[in-house]
């Protein structure tokens, strides 16, 4: 029932999800849910289960009175579903606190874990980097971002297949005393830390490959990845503005057309789905407000493969070795 084109679009990518072999419970309003699936007349064929929960919460209410206020909400239902063993994991495009909120309170933190962190997948020159955290806590004290920063290695190593990622610390310099009193202090407590630390990283340096797995506190993270989105969207529409001003580069369109649709393939976030939410004891991805149907099911597929593969108590295991031993 989340997001800004819920619940159709949400339905839509669920029911993609569904096609390729990956079973879903659509958790709310049974009547808006049942509409929904009158647009794909094989619904009745997959493996599609629909649960009620009657309330749902609003983009503009509070996280947490919400969620007293409304027992029944739909994205607290999905995260019970969860905690009782009858789903793998709680996929949702709604209010992004609400979703953090539930999944605190219903799943509980990973033993050494103080704080969650939505952890997206974010292109660069060289593959694929991790940032965290993009916005499930704001306000951060520097053992947050050594947490954070060990979660996104194991996360990393899982979804790039590197062995030892390399971990930087979001700051406004590379040098060492850079930055203010949480990064200079996440940097010290990161250099002593069991991961291969390579030091700040410049906004500017984000994309260019030089870590893979770049932490900081959710505000910063937040406000780095709705930047970066919304200079996608305008170096598109500048790029299609001038490549359609002239004969000639209408013409130099056609010839390349192929290296522009795998430029914006790259740059696309629903190729990637959802974002995982790490530190908390059971499994969540929370989708962009404005998914479409293909990144609902990109986001469906990847926390069934996140839930098969085994990396929750891949982290938990990591964490616990790491960060308890010395509480």
């Amino acid at each position: 029932m989340g997001g800004d084109h819920a619940p159709g679009r949400v339905v839509d990518g669920a029911v993609a999800a569904a096609r390729q072999g990956v079973p879903v419970a659509l958790v709310g309003r049974r009547a808006a849910i049942d509409a929904a699936l009158d647009a794909h007349p094989d619904a009745a064929t997959l493996d599609l289960e629909i649960v009620e929960a009657a309330d749902v919460i609003g983009m503009e209410e509070a996280p947490a009175m919400a969620l007293r206020r409304k027992p029944d909400a739909s994205i607290r239902v999905a995260a019970a579903l969860v905690a009782r063993g009858d789903a793998a994991a709680v996929v949702s495009a709604g209010h992004t606190g609400a979703t953090v909120v539930a999944a605190h309170a219903v799943f509980g933190m990973l033993p050494g874990v103080d704080r969650p962190a939505l952890a997206p997948a974010i292109p660069t020159r060289t593959g694929m980097a991790v940032l965290l955290d993009a916005g499930a806590t704001v306000e951060c004290r520097p053992p947050h971002l050594l947490q954070f920063g060990v979660m996104g290695a194991v996360y990393a190593e899982a979804l790039l297949g590197t062995p030892q990622p390399r971990v930087g610390v979001l700051s406004i310099g590379e040098e060492e005393g850079k930055g203010n009193e949480l990064t200079r202090e996440a940097y010290k407590l990161l250099k002593a830390a069991p991961v291969t630390f390579v030091g700040n990283v410049e906004a500017r340096d984000v994309f260019s490959g030089v870590a893979d797995v770049i932490v900081c506190d959710g505000f910063t993270g937040n406000v780095a990845l709705k930047l970066s989105e919304g200079l996608v969207e305008t170096v598109e529409e500048l790029l299609g503005a001038e490549l359609s001003s002239t004969f000639s580069s209408q013409m130099g369109y056609l010839l390349s057309r192929r290296a522009f649709r795998r430029f914006r393939k790259r740059l696309d976030y629903s190729e990637y789905g959802g974002a995982p939410l790490l530190g908390v004891s059971g499994l969540a991805f929370v989708c962009h407000g404005r998914s479409s149907a293909k990144a609902i099911r990109n986001a469906v597929v990847a926390a069934s493969r996140f839930a098969a593969d085994g990396i929750l108590a891949r982290v938990e295991r990591r964490v616990s070795e790491t960060l308890t031993r010395d509480r």
